[in-house]
């Protein structure tokens, strides 16, 4: 099916599980300076999510799946979004607060200013992970799915302190229809066990990502850390497969970005406050390192072991 913005510049949806890289990604392809970032739209926490003016439409959970079979109120909503045509009226309607308020400014200029300027959106939503395959073929969207070896992705939920609440997924039928696989973590319902239960979702994840990405040519799958190892080639090929261009602006921006000592912005990237982004300037090699300590070598042990 084609997409419906098809013959334009493609929006751009990078996704993958959270705590793949999904937000450093998107920043260092909003660095080319064409793209205006839309940060987790399909969030049903409020924020960044349930912002009507941004996508006008209730998300019920998390990983919320779209497909042509209940895309009614979906496909308009997100039409809009990915034309960057913000909803004020919507906005107001349910969020009033002064921090909601300072938000409608800010995403209500960047959409304008960006339509009026020729950029293209790009969603940065772990959520819409599962509906990648939507996005591409109903929307034109290029995209990115970000993968992360189990041990990482593993050891970074740890350390927040998270699990997966897995009925968010088995309670969708389309996506049990579409994605028969995920009935592997029924067994894990309930289960205090996180990593058990974390490394299930890095598997069935895994398995969709590769799904799509053989299914729809407008999906490319990326590793994470390839991109912390070589971040210049790397970002240089989802630059152009994002259809971006990379220019010496947009190299030395993301040169920067990637190289930052802990606990310092550079290159004018210090992305937090209102966008709520998880990204922070780093140096993306020396995160690679940090990342594997995260576990004790028994839990990495087990984690690679379950992974397998």
């Amino acid at each position: 099916m084609a997409g419906l913005l098809m013959g334009t510049a493609p929006p751009v949806l990078v996704t993958g599980l959270p705590r793949t890289g999904t937000s450093w990604t998107g920043r260092m392809l909003a660095a080319s300076g064409e793209l205006v970032y839309v940060n987790e739209p399909l969030n049903p926490e409020h924020p960044p999510g349930g912002s009507p003016g941004v996508l006008d439409s209730v998300v019920d959970h998390r990983f919320q799946y779209i497909c042509p079979d209940n895309e009614l109120g979906w496909l308009p909503a997100f039409t809009r979004t990915v034309a960057l045509r913000y909803g004020f009226r919507a906005e107001l309607r349910r969020n009033r607060s002064p921090y909601d308020l300072a938000r409608m400014v800010r995403y209500g200029t960047a959409f304008t200013l960006g339509r009026l300027g020729g950029r293209r959106a790009l969603l940065d939503d772990p959520f819409a992970l599962f509906s990648a395959g939507w996005f591409a073929d109903r929307l034109g969207c290029r995209v990115i799915i970000l993968l992360r070896d189990p041990v990482a992705f593993v050891g970074s939920w740890q350390r927040l302190g998270w699990t997966v609440y897995f009925h968010e997924l088995l309670e969708q039928p389309l996506l049990m229809r579409d994605q028969p696989h995920l009935e592997a973590l029924r067994p894990l319902v309930g289960s205090q066990d996180r990593i058990a239960k974390a490394v299930a979702l890095w598997r069935t994840a895994g398995i969709t990502a590769t799904d799509l990405a053989e299914r729809h040519p407008q999906i490319t799958l990326a590793r994470y850390e390839d991109l912390a190892r070589d971040p210049l080639t790397e970002f240089r090929r989802l630059y152009e497969w994002a259809d971006l261009t990379w220019s010496a602006r947009a190299e030395k921006r993301v040169r920067h970005a990637c190289t930052a000592a802990s606990g310092t912005s550079s290159g004018g990237f210090a992305w937090s406050g209102l966008s709520r982004t998880a990204y922070r300037p780093m140096d993306s090699r020396r995160a690679l390192a940090e990342a594997d300590a995260r576990l004790s070598p028994q839990e990495a042990l087990r984690v690679r072991e379950l992974a397998s």
